[in-house]
């Protein structure tokens, strides 16, 4: 079983994929893994990652990374399960680089909708967590899900009602 990923994990995690020959591109952390570099939560079960580019080198190094730091690693990003929110690489903010690859956390609004669209008890409070932190701000993430709701039939799986009562509810509505 491999373990919990902590700040000092998801640096190492960082410094091993940025010494890959051939590493270079962004990468944008979120979930969980946005949440523990920020410091609102302790550890995440995986590390959820997005690349910018073709990653096909970085792909297959990361089997042998996640058994050497003892971490899950996923592909994951709001996009992929939500219309992607105009604006979000923008948005997207810089933790570091290592080698030719430069790291950050996935736009914290996209972030936020689909963690409110997904509705568990740690996306929920991560939400929480955002708002109190300053890292999203109500009316801008109003203004952003109004600008995707139109888009929201191409993601079977999400009910437009639903994801608006759970907004109202994550904002206090």
């Amino acid at each position: 079983m491999r373990e919990r990923a902590s700040r000092q994990r998801l640096i190492a995690f960082m410094k091993r994929l940025g010494r890959e020959p051939g590493a270079r591109g962004r990468i944008y952390f979120t979930g969980g893994a946005t949440a523990v570099m920020e410091g609102w939560r302790a550890t995440t079960v995986d590390i959820d990652l997005e690349f910018d580019r073709d990653a096909e080198r970085l792909l297959k190094a990361i089997p042998a990374i996640k058994e050497e730091l003892h971490v899950n690693v996923e592909l994951a990003a709001p996009h992929h399960f939500l219309p992607a929110l105009p604006g979000w690489q923008e948005r997207s903010r810089y933790i570091g680089s290592e080698g030719a690859l430069q790291f950050y956390h996935y736009d914290p609004y996209g972030q936020a909708l689909a963690k409110i669209e997904r509705g568990h008890a740690q996306d929920v409070a991560d939400v929480a967590s955002m708002l109190t932190h300053g890292l999203v701000q109500a009316a801008e993430l109003r203004r952003l899900h109004n600008c995707i709701e139109p888009e929201l039939y191409r993601f079977p799986a999400v009910d437009p009602a639903a994801l608006r009562r759970k907004l109202d509810a994550a904002l206090g509505r």
